[in-house]
């Protein structure tokens, strides 16, 4: 089992990512998926969810109307999409998996700084 994040890296204030976690060694399509950060000195925090099917999502409130979860189940596939990037958006992003067992990705750093 993996899931692979990537996508992050440094951005200024006002800019955009597109966060990737690629899946394998798992049914995919049958697990929800979700992306949590972390940033230091801090808990980890819910960004993002989506059901199996992606007909359901859901987001934190600071980050409602910026970023969009989407999945592409033919491709093993979850993606968060970051607009409007905001210094308090910095952390270490990781996908999760969860059926009847929870799996984890390593995470991707997102900086936002000018």
């Amino acid at each position: 089992v993996q899931l692979v994040e990537s996508g992050g890296g440094l951005v200024q204030p006002g800019g955009s990512l597109r966060l990737s976690c690629a899946a394998s060694g798992f049914t995919f399509r049958s697990y929800s998926m979700s992306w949590y950060r972390q940033a230091p000195g801090k808990e980890r925090e819910l960004v993002a969810s989506i059901s199996s099917t992606g007909s359901s999502t859901a987001y934190v409130d600071s980050v409602k109307g910026r970023f969009t979860i989407s999945r592409d189940n033919a491709k093993n596939v979850v993606y968060l999409q970051m607009n409007n990037l905001k210094p308090e958006d910095t952390a270490v992003y990781s996908c999760k998996a969860v059926l009847f067992r929870v799996y984890w990705g390593q995470g991707t750093q997102v900086t936002v700084s000018s």
